[in-house]
């Protein structure tokens, strides 16, 4: 087994602090990597408050480097700058699986942290952590033009908008809408905009309005304001919902002009509302989408190097965490904590 430091809740709603753990020994198809960044998501507060398996050591947006490789591993060597997400193994045989869709496996991923590992039956554990062992196949190349510190979030807040923003045809010539603009959406919206969409941020206030433009917004809609949400009725192809916190989808079901999509990215609590007749009329389309397999993540990160896109983040020592995860709770950040996992190794 493997020594590994890292910080836990040790039970529910409680306190991060320092933990030491193990992880396994490598498998002849593993890789360890040393963790240099983790980024913070809403879901990791959401597990540290509400989850059921303790201790909890969260996280699951890491930039590293390859320290070790099993003697099956081709593809990665020692020195390697990488990227690992929040899915770290799946069966590898159903359909989705094979389409490079892990995220969908059949018998469900195995996920980076509060999950059951199929290899060896032992709890995972996140990245807010020293190290991390893992399938190769599940770990990514982190592309030399991306900033590892920023890279971190785009393994959960990145992949998870750009495979929707793509799949669904975000481009030239049409519009698309971001609603929310917290650590998902301020990444969704650069995503569209390098897609070459026309892109609408909508937001609660009106001060975001030049942070949204600066991004990359081409108009900003205040969605707290019912005249300027009436005057949006038809415009939009497809709106990106990345909101975590429960809201109405009406508007947005009345933005969409005829055959568009609002998809759901967010995950608020509780059940979603809609008119049957918001569907009906006009053919428009009620759609979800969470997180991507390998082959969709590894595009993700080949199109953000392409375009300079990374998180705007702000960067903390691992003895911070508490206090980011309080401002999280907040809603006090722009837009996402990454921990500097590699500052508990300086002197």
């Amino acid at each position: 087994m493997r020594n590994a430091d890292g910080w836990a809740a040790l039970h529910r709603g409680g306190p991060l602090e320092p933990w030491s753990f193990a992880r396994r020994d490598l498998l002849a198809d593993d890789v360890a990597v040393r963790i240099d960044y983790c980024g913070i998501c809403a879901s990791d507060l959401a597990a540290i408050r509400h989850g059921s398996a303790f201790p909890l050591v969260p996280g699951h947006e890491m930039t590293g480097e390859i320290t070790a490789v099993g003697s099956a591993v081709t593809g990665f060597r020692v020195g390697d700058q990488v990227a690992v997400g929040n899915i770290i193994d799946s069966c590898g045989v159903c359909p989705p699986c094979l389409a490079g869709r892990e995220n969908w496996c059949e018998e469900f991923p195995t996920l980076t942290y509060g999950n059951t590992d199929r290899k060896d039956g032992m709890p995972t554990r996140g990245g807010y952590s020293s190290e991390y062992v893992l399938p190769a196949r599940f770990t990514y190349h982190l592309p030399a033009a991306l900033d590892p510190a920023a890279a971190a979030p785009l393994m959960c807040a990145g992949v998870t908008t750009y495979v929707p923003l793509k799949s669904r045809g975000a481009g030239p010539g049409r519009t698309i809408g971001i609603v929310g603009m917290g650590g998902l959406g301020h990444i969704a919206l650069k995503i569209a905009h390098h897609l070459g969409a026309e892109v609408v941020q909508f937001t609660r206030t009106a001060d975001k309005a030049d942070e949204a433009r600066a991004l990359g917004a081409d108009d900003v809609v205040v969605s707290t304001d019912e005249k300027a949400m009436a005057r949006q009725k038809g415009r939009f192809d497809l709106i990106l919902d990345t909101v975590g916190a429960r809201h109405s989808i009406e508007p947005y079901m009345t933005a969409l002009a005829m055959d568009g999509t609002l998809c759901l990215v967010g995950i608020p609590q509780g059940n979603i509302e809609v008119s049957p007749l918001s569907l009906i009329q006009g053919a428009k389309n009620l759609a979800g989408a969470g997180s991507g397999g390998t082959a969709e993540t590894r595009e993700m990160l080949d199109f953000c190097a392409g375009h300079g896109i990374t998180a705007d983040i702000e960067l903390v020592h691992p003895d911070g965490i508490g206090e980011a995860l309080d401002r999280l709770d907040r809603n006090d950040v722009r837009y996402r904590f990454v921990i500097d996992m590699a500052a508990a190794r300086r002197p």
